[in-house]
């Protein structure tokens, strides 16, 4: 190839982003009709919602399986790059651990999806849930001290009692239309609320081994 025929070097950097930028469209799209309908839904709507043909997200994951993957990881890189929330940021403490476990909600949606989509791959599937329990209590305890240190929520809750309460509500959403998850979610945060600011007593650090958290 001659230097003329050479593509320049930032073309294929250019080109290398624009890739990953079409294929994070294609995973936010697809959390938010998993969300809607389920990790079963027709490719066709995913397509739809990310203004795509259906063969360019057959052309990024040829399987269901792989797709289901991709959004788990993608919600699950979202949720564990938070920042230490402080008083005077836009959101307060305790708006900040709300909005976190209202997301966290809608990763259940494709977490409660990958056994079915990796029936064939008990192993895979045992080791994204370690990964996630690994990678999100740290999280979610990050998120608690900040609440209870600006005396927004009671100090006495451990992540995982959390985590655990959360993915319980989130059970049976798809069996009953009218149940509405983040409701019971609100209403069991609104219950760690304190009536006033009040100096909280030390909380126990838990980080237990990923295998206590059962598979809701």
């Amino acid at each position: 190839m001659t230097t003329a025929d050479t593509p320049p070097a930032n073309g294929g950097r250019r080109q290398r982003s624009d890739a990953r930028r079409n294929q994070q469209t294609l995973l936010d799209a697809a959390a938010v009709v998993f969300v809607r309908a389920g990790v079963d839904a027709p490719v066709r709507d995913i397509a739809t919602e990310a203004g795509v043909g259906m063969g360019t997200i057959y052309r990024h994951f040829p399987t269901r399986a792989d797709l289901v993957v991709a959004v788990f990881r993608h919600q699950l890189d979202a949720l564990a790059n938070v920042t230490s929330p402080t008083t005077g940021a836009e959101e307060t403490p305790y708006e900040a651990l709300r909005s976190w476990a209202g997301r966290f909600a809608d990763f259940l949606v494709t977490k409660h999806g990958l056994a079915q989509a990796l029936r064939s791959d008990q192993a895979g599937f045992e080791r994204l849930h370690a990964e996630f329990v690994d990678r999100l209590l740290p999280v979610l305890d990050q998120l608690l001290t900040a609440s209870a240190a600006a005396g927004h929520t009671r100090a006495d809750i451990q992540p995982l009692e959390l985590m655990l309460g959360i993915g319980n509500l989130c059970i049976g959403a798809d069996t009953y239309p009218d149940y509405h998850a983040r409701r019971m979610i609100d209403l069991l945060l609104a219950g760690l609320a304190q009536p006033a600011p009040s100096p909280p007593p030390h909380r126990r650090a838990v980080t237990p081994p990923s295998s206590t958290l059962p598979h809701a």
